[in-house]
């Protein structure tokens, strides 16, 4: 066929038309020489928050607006896309682990109805395509898996860390509704609740000592800094109860960091396309300024917490969660505590300057501005976070 001359407002309406409009392959490239008719994989993140002395700390990781797209589901509003986004419920609930995007793939090379849910100790708080969930887990009943299928995604045109999740070979899930059908290629949920993570860290000086409690074997984890722009990361061993090591010192590439997170994800079981996915879905989150750990949870310990029920059951599924383990450091709590001060100041203009610097701390500002409020040595200080803690509640 011969194609016209196409015009720059054609040829960008034709981008933004390809990019929702998803091909998925007869069967996974990364699957073409297994046998088994149907594959599950999963990532996804946990998230807490602990002090300097390895105290783990009650956090509201949802007191910021959504980071999703306007079509995600929210057990705060039901159909999300109608009201706007006002998380009260969400918002006010502290807790001690976030479980951030676990998003679920299938791989099959016939059409498929399988039934899926997930339990979870806390509350669903976002997922897609439409489910029950809520406290307890989240059921997404019967849905069917098309290999081949060609269909539009749902895509609200901006940019969103949603998105890359979508760029690997798995198959286009249909789930049934009562006004329509919802399609996607993956199962995607989020939640809050209040449990522990196998690994704890705490600082003494220079050094990390970090502590494993879990009864089975970990893979190796990345303790990671980004000070000021300048990141440091270490490669390490955790299958001892206790292991102390320096913190990261700063010089290394964010791309040898990059590398080393993806050989331990595909190590795990997952496609390189899936830990690509993953790795471009929080490339910006879990490389900003701060100290933490990235480490694997055990599989045992993903079942014990997250007991998933595929029927009929898969040949094979995989479950590769990151532990992520943000530590509240003493650098952090004099760069906050300086700006607090510099609220009071005169001027205007360093007053929004020293809001602007608190604010890079995102969704840690409470944990950051509560340490301070209770440790600080200087009242002014202490009064200033206080009084910020007030505002932002």
């Amino acid at each position: 066929m011969r194609n016209p001359a196409i015009t720059s407002a054609s040829a960008l309406g034709l981008v933004l038309f390809l990019s929702i409009f998803i091909v998925s392959a007869p069967y996974a490239a990364d699957v073409s020489k297994q046998n088994n008719p149907l594959v599950v994989h999963e990532w996804g993140t946990f998230t807490s928050v602990t002090t300097k002395e390895g105290y783990g700390i009650s956090w509201r990781p949802l007191r910021a607006e959504s980071d999703l797209p306007s079509f995600i589901y929210s057990v705060d509003k039901g159909e999300s896309w109608r009201n706007g986004f006002q998380y009260h419920t969400k918002s006010a609930r502290a807790v001690h682990v976030r479980m951030e995007t676990p998003v679920l793939y299938f791989y099959t090379q016939a059409q498929t109805e399988v039934k899926v849910k997930v339990g979870f100790p806390g509350m669903i708080t976002e997922w897609y395509p439409q489910a029950k969930g809520g406290e307890g887990g989240i059921d997404w009943g019967t849905l069917k898996i098309t290999p081949g299928l060609r269909v539009e995604l749902p895509h609200d045109a901006k940019q969103n860390h949603y998105y890359p999740a979508r760029e690997t070979d798995a198959a286009i899930l249909e789930v049934p509704g009562k006004e329509r059908a919802e399609h996607e290629k993956f199962l995607f949920y989020r939640g809050v609740g209040d449990f522990g993570l196998p690994v704890n860290l705490k600082l003494d000086g220079s050094k990390v000592i970090l502590t494993n409690s879990s009864k089975n074997q970990l893979a190796k984890a990345i303790l990671f800094e980004n000070r000021a722009g300048q990141i440091g990361f270490s490669v390490l061993d955790l299958n001892r109860p206790q292991t102390t090591v320096d913190r990261p010192v700063p010089g290394s590439q964010v791309e040898k960091l990059t590398q080393e997170l993806k050989g331990i994800l595909i190590a795990e079981g997952l496609y390189e396309k899936e830990a690509e996915a993953m790795l471009n879905t929080w490339r910006d989150s879990w490389f900003e300024e701060g100290l933490r750990l990235f480490f694997i949870i055990p599989r045992a310990d993903t079942d014990r917490i997250l007991p998933l029920t595929i029927e009929p059951q898969p040949a094979a599924v995989v479950r590769v969660l990151v532990g992520r383990s943000e530590v509240i450091t003493p650098e952090m709590e004099q760069h906050m505590s300086a700006q607090l001060l510099k609220l009071k100041d005169p001027s205007p203009k360093v007053q929004t300057q020293a809001r602007n610097e608190i604010n890079r701390y995102g969704r840690f500002i409470e944990s950051i501005l509560g340490q301070i409020s209770d440790h600080s040595a200087d009242p002014q200080v202490q009064s200033a976070a206080r009084k910020l803690m007030q505002e932002m509640n």
